[in-house]
């Protein structure tokens, strides 16, 4: 971890030990290493520790309504601004320099009417109330973690959470409607405003078009959309800007990996000598695998063990001075049906019929050695061993094992875009890799977190970060993506990992 700035009392120290972990997979997202990352998140702990003491209830100037935990991580994205002017650019990500330099970027130190619509909105709201939404929905926190930190009532969290979130949606509406819109929005305010006041409202085909093409309007309607699931992406986009999705998209990576150890809350969430909800968990995984360990060691040994008194083909006991070390057999790969394997079908067929009568598969690259030049074999009688022959090529109708299975997951959609995330798990240990795919409907990828990537048409490529290059064999590789579609948004098809066909699953 970073140095951190020294607090000046327990409810800074409690600050800084709740947020390091997500301020810092903020900062990893925003430079271009894992020093830079340290350093950038240290910095922007102090930056957000001023911000917090020039706003606090001691000072005249009045409350920041944003909440503490946005207010810190926005402060990596202002550290990061301060890298590119002053001279140290070099060591933020590449992606995020272009931003700083583009049009959305400065929305957020404009005039306070262009910013985002999500920002303004959360300023908007109560600290109390506004720290409940980011804390549920951004940092995807368990309610009862959420309660603990702000104080609240365990089993009524969840009430008010509903309504903080239609006290959201309501700050929007007004802040959009009262903002001036853009000459070719005025038309579409207020019949946005109408189409999402109801979840089964239809979306006109007029609206859907100008939402395809005008970013502000689209962003609107995620944050009036009246559908829960839309509002984390809303609101990591609106107030972190560049890579605020990639952010969210952590969060919740982080909250499944809590789950799955036992534990719900992060560690500066659990109470000193409180018992690790993951603790039993874990001795139980610990003595399944160590039963499962026995279970393999003991069929080994039967295996050993009846193997020794098994005979050969010509009745001979196993296990003589005569015969060389037996050879253990390698199990054979899954098959998609039920059919003898090729080898099984001729080894079959040697035992049931002459070698004069059989011939050459058609299928055969190769079929010199049984050319008619060759004189054929006799027919070998009753217990005589015959002349060994070579083994048949593979079947071209069994399909060859895929080299890999791919998960593509449609995480959210809006009018105008959606967020995937893509998983492959591979067969084969890489040293580096590169997953390419087709989109169906004119899908424009905007944004790609923990891969690089490149679009040409239809055909997109992800390429392997720096951090995540090396995956062994029977792991998986993810990242995700921020992309637009029209009309359509059909899942994308083809993927390859590596020039290699991936199997869906």
């Amino acid at each position: 971890m970073p140095d951190l700035p020294t607090p000046k009392d327990a409810a800074e120290a409690a600050l800084l030990a709740e947020c390091q972990d997500t301020v810092l997979s903020y900062a990893a997202l925003c430079a271009a290493g894992p020093e830079a990352a340290a350093r950038l998140a240290a910095e922007a702990f102090a930056h957000g520790l001023r911000e917090v003491r020039a706003t606090g209830p001691a000072t005249a100037r009045p409350p920041s309504r944003l909440p503490r935990t946005a207010l810190l991580l926005t402060a990596v994205r202002t550290t990061a601004a301060a890298w590119e002017d002053g001279g140290q650019g070099h060591a933020l990500d590449p992606g995020l320099r272009q931003w700083l330099a583009s049009a959305r970027a400065a929305r957020y130190t404009g005039p306070p009417p262009r910013r985002p619509l999500a920002l303004r909105g959360l300023k908007d709201m109560q600290e109390p109330d506004a720290e409940l939404l980011w804390l549920a929905d951004v940092e995807v926190l368990p309610p009862p973690v959420v309660a603990r930190r702000l104080g609240l009532d365990p089993a009524t969290v969840s009430g008010e959470l509903a309504q903080v979130r239609r006290l959201f949606r309501d700050r929007c509406r007004r802040g959009h409607l009262d903002a001036p819109p853009a000459p070719p929005c005025r038309g579409y305010a207020r019949l946005l405003d109408a189409v999402t006041r109801s979840p089964a409202a239809d979306v006109p085909d007029d609206l859907s078009r100008h939402l395809a093409d005008c970013p502000d309007c689209a962003e609107a309607a995620a944050c009036l959309s009246p559908h829960d699931d839309r509002l984390p992406a809303a609101l990591a986009a609106g107030v972190l800007g560049w890579g605020g999705l990639a952010h969210l998209e952590r969060r919740r990576r982080a909250a499944q990996a809590r789950r799955a150890a036992g534990s719900p809350a992060p560690d500066g969430d659990r109470a000193d000598g409180a018992p690790d909800g993951g603790h039993r968990p874990r001795l139980v995984r610990g003595g399944l695998l160590a039963t499962a360990g026995l279970v393999s060691l003991l069929a080994l040994t039967v295996t050993l063990v009846t193997s020794r008194g098994t005979t050969d083909d010509a009745g001979a006991p196993t296990g003589t001075a005569e015969r060389g070390p037996a050879v253990v057999p390698q199990p054979s790969p899954p098959r998609a049906d039920s059919r003898p394997t090729p080898e099984a079908a001729h080894a079959s067929a040697a035992a049931t019929a002459p070698v004069a009568e059989r011939t050459p598969r058609k299928t055969d690259p190769d079929p010199a050695p049984q050319g008619t030049a060759t004189p054929t074999a006799p027919t070998a009688s009753a217990g005589e061993p015959t002349a060994p022959e070579r083994a048949p090529a593979p079947d071209p109708g069994t399909p060859a094992p895929a080299a890999c299975r791919v998960r593509y997951d449609l995480v959210n959609q809006w009018p105008d875009g959606f967020q995937a995330t893509v998983s492959v798990t591979t067969t084969r240990a890489l040293d580096s890799w590169q997953v390419a795919w087709a989109f169906p409907d004119g899908q424009r990828i905007g944004q790609m977190w923990d891969a690089g990537y490149a679009q040409t048409g239809a055909g997109a490529t992800a390429t392997a970060a720096d951090h995540n290059a090396s995956v062994p064999a029977g792991g998986s590789l993810s990242f995700g993506f921020i992309a637009s579609w029209r009309g359509r948004n059909a899942p994308p098809d083809g993927f390859t990992l590596n020039g290699r066909e991936c199997e869906s699953g």
